[in-house]
């Protein structure tokens, strides 16, 4: 029987329990890589620059940015040193612990502007326990795959489906569409990768476009329906709902191929861009440095998701092949979904760009991701 295309993935790089024998690096030996070190400083240091625009020149922000990006690099360098087999064996504790605290957001809950989706800690503070699931659920999918035969069997995929809808759902109660549609991505990411065969995957998108009409009707609230429909005609109440993503696009129209120049943005400078420095702030780098920017800006992006699917077929076991290939795919889902909801082409769901957003719990989940991808390419 003719072997399933999708399934070289898996094939590509010799299996666990290979005799073949490398010889670390420098780097590999102080566990760095220094592809994406070089890639994350730089995207670092653009976020910094255009976020001291977006901001209003508000020097304290970007000094509260700058320390999350040193705490978000100590997390990644930190968890480089630890090899990816000890990470395998804790994945299910992980996911375990982060279902437990998704269950007590929901019981005991903080409940602000409408959503309950932090737990207050005595001693520790305030956590978002969705934030930890966007890791944990590609630890684990990956780690419930790679123990069995794969392509995985019709029962493995069933199995695989409920560990990823149990905290979607959770997620999505509290409510965070975006957040929820981000952590399904990622574990399904890891049954893509596995080898799932094509009618399996035909079937999961049968099964999902028959809910979308029941989740429209049943589960969406009245403001997520509302998003929607905006993004289907922003124009029907401009000054209202419509008025982020008219201004958005007013903003990146306005940049032209070579931008206003720097400091020299309108819509964000007077203040006509919402958000301009947390979700919209490609809106505000476009408007200032123009399409020539974005390209260069997207040109990084995808020189990450380049290197981890380089980490991802090099890696000498499936744990890490997988995981690996699921971190570059959700950061590609990441870059996409933003950019997507800036321009309009799809609904707005907050989803902050990586790098470049204010947001210090984004920037140091994104780094504790990275840090199990250099974790798998120095531990070959």
């Amino acid at each position: 029987m003719a072997e399933n295309p999708q399934y070289r993935f898996l094939r590509y790089a010799p299996r666990d329990g290979s005799n073949m024998q490398l010889s670390p690096t420098r780097w590999e030996r102080m566990h760095i890589d220094p592809w994406l070190t070089g890639l994350f400083l730089l995207i670092a240091s653009m976020g910094l620059v255009v976020l001291y625009s977006a901001s209003a020149q508000d020097m304290g922000l970007v000094m509260r940015q700058l320390v999350s990006f040193i705490i978000g690099f100590v997390v990644m360098l930190v968890m480089a040193q630890v090899p990816p087999k000890i990470y395998q064996a804790f994945s299910p504790w992980f996911y375990a612990s982060g279902l437990v605290l998704l269950i007590g957001v929901m019981i005991f809950g903080e409940v602000r502007m409408g959503a309950q989706r932090w737990l207050d800690i005595p001693g520790f503070g305030s956590v978002q326990p969705s934030e930890f699931m966007k890791l944990a659920m590609p630890m684990m999918t990956a780690w419930f795959l790679s123990v069995r035969p794969l392509p995985p069997t019709f029962k493995a995929v069933v199995v695989t489906l409920m560990l990823i809808g149990i905290p979607v759902l959770l997620i999505a109660e509290q409510p965070d569409l975006g957040t929820s549609l981000l952590v399904m991505a990622s574990g399904m990411f890891v049954l893509f990768l596995s080898g799932l065969r094509w009618w399996m995957i035909g079937a999961c998108v049968g099964a999902l476009a028959a809910i979308i009409p029941v989740a429209w009707m049943f589960l969406l609230h009245d403001y997520q329906r509302q998003r929607v429909l905006t993004l289907i005609d922003p124009e029907a109440d401009a000054l209202g709902t419509g008025w982020n993503i008219i201004q958005s696009k007013t903003a990146i129209g306005s940049g032209g191929v070579f931008g206003k120049g720097y400091l020299n943005g309108t819509q964000s400078h007077l203040h006509f861009l919402p958000e301009g420095h947390t979700d919209f702030i490609i809106a505000a780098f476009s408007e200032e440095f123009g399409l020539l920017g974005v390209a260069v800006l997207m040109t990084l992006y995808c020189c990450i998701i380049f290197r981890a699917f380089q980490i991802a077929f090099r890696s000498n076991h499936n744990y890490g092949r997988l995981l690996a290939g699921a971190i570059g795919l959700s950061f590609f889902v990441y870059v996409f979904v933003n950019a997507g909801m800036v321009s309009g082409i799809l609904p707005v769901v907050g989803v902050p760009l990586p790098f470049m957003s204010y947001g210090g719990t984004a920037i140091i989940t994104l780094m504790a991701g990275f840090g199990l991808l250099v974790s798998i390419q120095t531990h070959r």
